[in-house]
């Protein structure tokens, strides 16, 4: 089915959650904005009525954002090639100037090559790049090299935000996640891309998580790719993971949430130094004031 923006965060959450990792969004690299999402079930197991079930369950993920859910088709596929079918949908992926997100089991493409590759495992479906807040915070981390930084990643999901600070200068990151298996991804990935444990530390939970991998000081950068509500909610907790004269890149929010989000941020002391979008989606840079 078709993959608007506005929904490809969600839905890829909503299979996840269901237990259905066999799926990739995919689009042609000279239309990025206009992505399939594929999804990839045994016939036995997924009679049409289950199917159509299935499709019932992600119509509520299109109403916040006043869209109806794309119409879906499916298509029979060869028992011996459907399990491993949905990685040739997976292409390398530029992002920026100069950022690649690769696919594990693909190798890097000649015209590609003077590019900062980071190694990807797509199973896991946290976060590979394509959604577009992801690749906002990717490219203010580009525009803005965290050189000799030390980077925490609060809501690290895949953990590719952290691996591009440290592609981009950063000289440690430690990173947590309320999810279990977000944190394995993590790990999983950080292994991918060759970077020692100590210089990409992980850990299951939130603000107090981070504060125990900083070890007393206080980040130079703050990466937190989440949704609004939930970067509201830890707002509090920033001034103890921010070094005062540090910044902080929030995204994961709509671009009509900023305006609530700013003034809660402002009251807590912080001022927006820069914001950035991409269709519906924002992103906020914040320091102290």
């Amino acid at each position: 089915m078709a993959c608007p923006p506005e929904l490809e965060e969600s839905l890829v959450w909503k299979l996840t959650d269901l237990g259905l990792h066999r799926h990739a969004v995919q689009h042609a690299p000279e239309t990025p904005d206009r992505k399939q999402l594929l999804l990839w079930l045994p016939q036995p197991e997924w009679p049409e009525a289950e199917r159509q079930q299935l499709l019932a369950s992600l119509e509520p993920l299109a109403e916040p954002f006043g869209l109806p859910l794309p119409q879906g088709h499916w298509d029979d596929v060869a028992d011996e090639d459907w399990s491993l079918s949905w990685k040739q949908h997976w292409q390398p992926d530029p992002v920026g100037e100069g950022l690649l997100i690769l696919p594990a089991w693909l190798e890097v493409p000649p015209e590609h090559g003077e590019r900062l590759v980071i190694r990807m495992d797509p199973g896991s479906a946290f976060g590979t790049g394509s959604h577009p807040t992801t690749r906002l915070c990717l490219e203010a981390l580009e525009k803005a090299p965290p050189v000799g930084a030390l980077v925490a990643d609060l809501g690290c999901g895949s953990g590719v935000l952290g691996l591009a600070a440290l592609g981009l200068g950063a000289t440690a990151v430690v990173a947590a996640d309320t999810d279990s298996l977000a944190v394995r991804a993590t790990g999983d990935n950080r292994e991918l891309n060759g970077r020692p444990a100590d210089l990409l530390k992980v850990s299951l939970g939130s603000v107090e998580a981070l504060q125990h991998l900083l070890e007393g000081r206080r980040a130079d950068l703050l990466l937190c790719n989440i949704l609004a509500p939930v970067i509201e909610a830890l707002a509090p907790g920033f001034e103890a993971l921010v070094a005062p004269e540090g910044r902080a890149l929030l995204s994961g929010l709509l671009v009509d949430q900023a305006p609530r989000l700013e003034q809660v941020l402002g009251d807590l002391g912080w001022r927006v130094s820069a914001r950035g979008s991409q269709g519906r989606w924002g992103l906020l840079e914040i320091q102290r004031r």
